[in-house]
């Protein structure tokens, strides 16, 4: 099945070493499932990079109906008022970067144990020939490779990216772009780093060159959906 909505929250977070057990307990036993369980959430998923030159060594992503209900007020009002437990993990964060996105192409099947991440601006010119290409050809031509089974469009929504920051006291930065982001989902982490050299290539001949992309392959931890 493709996935639970049109709306998806990112989150990509670095620990200290010495936090990281008390960090993963968290969010498996608390942060997954207290955010399904919010209005407009469906599924959470959550994953740890393998790639040791990663540029964030932890990925979440939370599927939601739409994006704008990552701007729900009781969601905002959540935000603002953190579990203990929460504050004390999240205060210990040495790297977050969050994003509030609306899924634009949906190729996906279920999900698996690999996951490939590709992060990159695109110039606005080229939005809409960059998502045709990806929703008519590339996505589905990856997603039929050996031991792939699909993958999705994120574009991140800024202005409901800002609501959140401003739900938690934090300041807006100036200048922003939106920021897209590929997921591809596979069996095996040899599928996923070749699927990834081929979006790499494909993204190439568009256009967007290589070192204007973040890739990373993450493995999976845990996940939780109502």
């Amino acid at each position: 099945m493709a996935l639970y909505g049109t709306g998806m929250l990112m989150t990509f977070t670095e620990v200290a070493p010495e936090d990281e057990a008390e960090f993963n307990e968290w969010y498996n036993r608390e942060h997954i499932d207290e955010r399904v369980w919010m209005p407009g959430f469906h599924r959470a998923r959550r994953y740890v990079a393998v790639d040791p030159d990663a540029r964030v060594k932890y990925f979440a992503s939370y599927e939601t109906g739409k994006v704008s209900d990552l701007a729900d007020p009781e969601y905002m009002a959540r935000l603002a008022e953190q579990t203990a437990w929460s504050q004390k993990v999240m205060a210990g964060f040495t790297k977050f970067d969050r994003l509030t996105a609306s899924i634009t192409v949906d190729r996906t099947h279920g999900f698996t144990g690999w996951l490939g991440v590709t992060r990159f601006f695109p110039e606005a010119p080229a939005m809409k020939r960059l998502r045709d290409m990806l929703g008519e050809t590339v996505l589905p031509k990856l997603g039929s490779q050996p031991d792939m089974l699909g993958g999705c469009l994120a574009e991140n929504d800024i202005d409901v990216s800002n609501t959140g920051l401003k739900a938690q006291g934090k300041p807006v930065p100036p200048g922003q772009t939106p920021e897209w982001v590929i997921l591809l989902d596979g069996a095996t982490e040899a599928a996923v780093r070749e699927a990834n050299r081929g979006l790499s290539e494909a993204l190439g001949d568009a256009g967007v060159s290589a070192p204007g992309l973040d890739q990373t392959v993450y493995s999976f931890l845990f996940g939780n959906n109502r």
